[in-house]
């Protein structure tokens, strides 16, 4: 796939010109990429060693958790990195590898969250057929089919990027790659490009979101009908689920639906959803599931013991 551009490298501006400001926050994002790395595999390996874990909904947890460390590999180690150097760049197709990556697995997680509502439709609206519904060959299919409509978005952002020409200006006020930020670089008018990007991103977040809101909302109105444990416990997993999908959709909704244009706000908006947000979620899910805390106890006392 060739592209019309004289352009090879982007400078990135980064977050902050203030180099002590750089190093502090160097320090600080090193430490929730460890964070992230440890607590997303952390959540990933209890669930492959722990048969109590074996539902469906922890198998979709695993895959969220993995998809949330990769996201992050996408984006922090060149952060760090860059915090360190004076001038930042990268090369166009590296910043293209970059830019389809994160909508790959971005757009991958918004089809697994919608796949995790489901399953917990399911699981608290039809008890009886639960694991008759959510076999293993359906939770498979589910799975990739959140894979294939990320690619598919990806996919038309990448498209997007390799037919309009970059012929001058390569200085990103940004510190990732994104679409936004790349199109007011382009030498063309991007208002119908953009819309397309609006209808591509912001349409489909903002429709899912609100599809995610009406579903749990009709969960939590099913709960009526279920013993004072059962609403327990379904609404500790349900309230993971819903504040995952806030903290999800709704930076995501504010970068992608409206015109192109890179307020000054973008970057710290971007901060959140790419690199805090992967970080809470493990903690999210496991500070109110008894279960998983419970299996992670067990692992780490029997890694202790053989040792």
């Amino acid at each position: 796939m060739g592209h019309r551009s004289n352009v090879t490298e982007f400078v990135l501006l980064g977050l902050t010109q203030d180099p002590d400001v750089q190093k502090a926050l160097f320090v600080l994002f090193l430490l929730i990429y460890m964070v992230t790395m440890v607590g997303n595999l952390l959540i990933v390996g209890t669930v492959t060693a722990s048969p109590s874990l074996g539902s469906p909904m922890y198998f979709f947890l695993a895959y969220l958790s993995l998809m949330d460390a990769v996201y992050s590999t996408t984006i922090l180690p060149k952060l760090i990195v860059d915090l360190l150097c004076g001038v930042k760049t990268i090369s166009f197709h590296a910043c293209m590898v970059q830019l389809f990556t994160e909508h790959l697995l971005g757009g991958a997680e918004v089809f697994l969250l919608v796949v995790m509502a489901y399953d917990r439709y399911v699981a608290i609206c039809k008890p009886l057929h639960y694991l008759t519904i959510m076999n293993g060959r359906v939770c498979i299919i589910l799975l990739v089919v959140s894979w294939a409509g990320g690619f598919g978005h990806s996919v038309v952002q990448l498209v997007i990027m390799y037919s309009i020409p970059f012929c001058g200006p390569n200085v990103m006020d940004h510190f990732i790659c994104d679409m936004y930020p790349l199109l007011e670089l382009a030498c063309t008018d991007t208002y119908v490009i953009g819309l397309t990007v609006a209808a591509n991103g912001g349409a489909i977040c903002t429709v899912v979101f609100t599809l995610l809101l009406i579903s749990y909302g009709v969960i939590l109105k099913h709960l009526k009908t279920h013993s004072q444990e059962g609403r327990r416990k379904a609404l500790s997993t349900c309230s993971s689920h819903i504040t995952v999908v806030v903290l999800f959709f709704v930076p995501c909704i504010f970068m992608y639906v409206r015109p192109v244009s890179n307020l000054p706000i973008d970057k710290y908006v971007t901060v959140f959803y790419t690199v805090v947000t992967p970080m809470l979620n493990p903690l999210i899910y496991t500070l109110r599931n008894s279960e998983m805390k419970n299996s992670m106890e067990k692992l780490w006392c029997k890694m202790l013991a053989t040792d």
